[in-house]
């Protein structure tokens, strides 16, 4: 899978305008409304990359950033090369999570297929975090 075709997709679900929904949409439901929120950008999203063929990709609800109020969701792609952050909310294109800022995008939960789990997997503790601000 190609990182240009990631981008793109992540491009076209950038475009979508953003407003909030307190329902879940599927992602037939996102591609054919005119507005979608993080979750409906993420989850489809994940539904391209899961029928293209990606495989350890994990549905990720957290913070986008330590002083946030409100979750965010955003997808995270475990490949040989490390750990990609593929957001369609915020980035213009797939980033490199150890070049993220430690204050950024903290998980909650996530979920990759026949797996959810609380998401403390692999980073800090909002304790840390807030403490090294």
């Amino acid at each position: 899978m190609s990182l240009t075709a990631i981008n793109q997709w992540i491009t076209n679900l950038r475009a979508i305008p953003y407003r909030y929904s307190p329902q879940w949409k599927t992602p037939g439901q996102v591609h054919s409304d005119v507005v979608a929120d993080c979750k409906g950008k993420a989850i489809w999203l994940y539904a391209i990359l899961r029928a293209n063929g990606a495989t350890h990709v994990r549905f990720v609800i957290g913070k986008h950033h330590v002083a946030d109020l409100r979750t965010h969701a955003w997808l995270e792609w475990d490949t040989t090369n490390g750990t990609y952050l593929l957001d369609p909310t915020f980035n213009r294109a797939v980033e490199p999570a150890w070049e993220r800022d430690p204050a950024t995008y903290l998980p909650h939960y996530a979920y990759d297929g026949p797996y959810k789990y609380r998401a403390s997997y692999h980073h800090p503790s909002y304790a840390s975090v807030v403490a090294s601000n």
